[in-house]
């Protein structure tokens, strides 16, 4: 969903600029005090970050001025909380743009709410609700990831079609064109990643409990948790 170098009226790169802005602040604010209280995270949130750079650097041309793609945010808002994904994901963004000529800079707020804010609130959100009401671990995780990255696409949908509304139907009209072309290429991708995500979770399952527990993944009995973050060493 990165829309490209240019491609939104200067006016409307600024305002999504300005929207982002304060998510990314207070992401950067949660992600110091998570590393400097839990050093030992690094590793994952790294690893997060990587997951999201790798699979949202998978494009297919979609629509003219963007392209659909995994977005990988979900796996980290799941494990971390989406205001860290906030800043994961923006300097996903940033690097993609100057390194892979995907995306831009003037476009880089833009993509930053469609990415790296409202996907993973979405999937967070969807996460959250479905461990409340029972749901399996990685069935959450499925859904969570599944939602982050189709949230994505209706809003980059959305943002194309506020700046080149149809000349006869609006924003309505651009809105259906957009997210019905995009939903060729994107509910395939969404599906895709949910179940990679489910796979890479099942490995941090084996391969990281003890930062799971922390995280309030799983129970310190192995069995999952609700997702909400533990405090001072107690899992919610």
């Amino acid at each position: 969903m990165h829309i490209a170098e240019g491609f939104l009226p200067p006016a409307h790169a600024v305002a999504w600029g300005v929207a982002s802005a304060p998510f990314i602040v207070h992401g950067v604010r949660s992600l110091t005090r998570e590393v400097r209280e839990h050093p030992e995270s690094t590793l994952l949130l790294g690893a997060s970050g990587a997951f999201t750079f790798v699979l949202s650097a998978l494009k297919l041309p979609s629509v003219t001025g963007s392209c659909s793609h995994p977005t990988g945010t979900g796996l980290g808002a799941i494990l971390f909380r989406p205001p860290m994904m906030a800043v994961l994901g923006t300097i996903t963004l940033l690097f993609q743009a100057l390194l892979l000529a995907h995306g831009g800079l003037t476009t880089l707020g833009a993509n930053a709410f469609s990415m790296a804010i409202v996907g993973p609130w979405a999937g967070y959100a969807l996460y959250r609700l479905l461990r409340r009401y029972g749901a399996p671990l990685m069935a959450a995780v499925f859904f969570g990831a599944f939602a982050a990255d189709l949230s994505t696409y209706c809003v980059t949908s959305a943002q194309l079609a506020l700046a080149f509304p149809d000349p006869v139907s609006g924003f309505w009209g651009a809105l259906g064109k957009f997210g019905s072309i995009f939903a060729l290429t994107q509910i395939p991708l969404a599906v895709s990643e949910g179940l990679l995500t489910v796979f890479v979770m099942r490995l941090l399952v084996q391969s990281s409990r003890g930062e799971l527990v922390r995280l309030g993944v799983l129970l310190p009995g192995g069995r999952a948790g609700t997702g909400k973050k533990a405090d001072s060493g107690a899992v919610a």
